[in-house]
């Protein structure tokens, strides 16, 4: 067992709270269509690199009529970076123990009008202590309506803490969530943010209200357009997409290399992944 202090468990409680509220909100959107599919929890443990205690995390998957795959996953782990990995983390470099606890949601979508959304937030601890995260619309056939309610959900839980927030966070969102070898975005946009520190109250409140932003929209955007018919060609428009989500997150995602370098759950990293895609 990790030995956690207070901002730890503080920052681990509120991510297994909103994952528990998540996933049912998720289930009664398939309740509502009829469906009875329901999350399924894997839990899995870590061994740290330094034979310590390692932590781990609790997989949360569905795959439904509307959420064709969707994954919830909370981890918390700690331990010892490699030598080579620890020169990459703020205040690693000459102490390499670090903590980690966080929350990450992909939810791909049966029906190609409805958008794949993402979310994840972490508080991280080394030397130093920060929080980090980010949420991004994804969809194959973007709606403008969409695309500007999910930004001004955003927006508007960045001004409640920070007139800079949402200009900066957006902005970092759109270089971010960019294919440079495809010279594409990964999708519609949001917010990305990292290093939060020094104020631990103020950031882990606004991190709060990012997860209350998620959790508030989504919902809203996947009821509007969960019944909209779709033919073969916006099928294959949805697969294609799905191409460049799998592409991005394989080569540039900072949460699915963190992952892989500090020995997590496998299964739990590449949970964002879709169960089909397509390359021309």
């Amino acid at each position: 067992m990790l030995e956690l202090d207070d901002q730890q468990k503080a920052a681990r409680d509120w991510f297994e709270t909103l994952r528990d509220r998540i996933c049912a909100q998720f289930e009664k959107i398939e309740r509502e269509t009829g469906s009875d599919a329901r999350f399924t929890y894997t839990s899995w443990d870590r061994t740290d690199t330094s034979d310590g205690p390692g932590g781990g995390g609790v997989r949360g998957h569905m795959a439904g009529k509307v959420f064709e795959k969707v994954g919830v996953n909370v981890s918390t782990v700690g331990g010892q970076f490699s030598p080579e990995f620890a020169k990459n983390i703020p205040g690693a470099s000459d102490d390499p123990s670090f903590f980690a606890t966080g929350i990450s949601i992909v939810a791909h979508m049966a029906n190609p009008h409805v958008p794949a959304v993402h979310m994840n937030t972490r508080f991280l601890a080394t030397t130093r202590r920060w929080f980090g995260g980010g949420a991004d619309l994804n969809p194959a056939i973007p709606y403008d309506e969409d695309t500007e309610a999910f930004h001004a959900r955003l927006r508007a839980a960045c001004a409640a803490h920070d007139p800079t927030f949402y200009p900066r966070f957006s902005k970092w969102a759109d270089e971010y969530f960019w294919l440079p070898h495809r010279g594409l975005p990964r999708g519609a946009g949001g917010i990305f943010y990292d290093y939060l520190e020094g104020h631990f109250d103020a950031h882990f409140a606004f991190t709060k209200d990012v997860g209350e932003a998620f959790l508030d929209i989504v919902p809203q955007i996947v009821r509007k357009r969960l019944g909209t018919k779709f033919d073969d060609e916006d099928l294959e428009r949805l697969l294609e997409f799905r191409g460049r989500y799998v592409e991005f997150n394989l080569l540039y995602d900072r949460g699915t290399l963190f992952g892989l370098k500090t020995g997590g759950n496998v299964d739990a990293i590449l949970m964002s992944l879709p169960p089909l895609a397509k390359w021309r």
